[in-house]
């Protein structure tokens, strides 16, 4: 039923001039609609409706992400504009911040303003059978 219609993203923001000046300014997202219930951006084709809320608790997992074809360029241009990429015990990250998973992609964390968890992913060309839910 829903294969066919877009997806639509939702991340919270506990201030939104700053989440304005995140998303749209340091991010480069173009702002497409701004309401007092959101912010919206298009992510390449993708709504992310940044909306406000009086209190959050940021989870300690990834809320959103992009894919990206050169991951060691893009935390680069992002250091440019001030964004500090995470680091993790225990996780092998090279001097970017950037961790190699098992299978090979490449990915970097960093956080917004309100403390949401986003990251980068640079995936590796893959060549084996795929899953296909049934």
């Amino acid at each position: 039923m829903l294969a066919a219609a877009n997806l639509i993203a939702f991340v919270p923001a506990a201030d939104l001039d700053r989440a304005r000046e995140f998303y749209g300014g340091t991010l480069g997202l173009p702002l497409v609609d701004e309401t007092p219930a959101a912010l919206v951006y298009d992510a390449n084709g993708t709504l992310l409706r940044v909306t406000p809320v009086p209190e959050i608790n940021p989870p300690p997992y990834t809320v959103l992400g992009w894919a990206v074809s050169d991951i060691a360029r893009a935390v680069s241009d992002l250091r440019e504009r001030g964004v500090a990429f995470q680091r993790f015990d225990g996780m092998d990250q090279d001097d970017l911040g950037v961790w190699k998973a098992p299978g090979g992609d490449l990915v970097a964390w960093f956080s917004d303003p309100t403390g949401n968890t986003l990251s980068l992913t640079q995936f590796q060309p893959y060549s084996g059978p795929r899953a296909v839910p049934s």
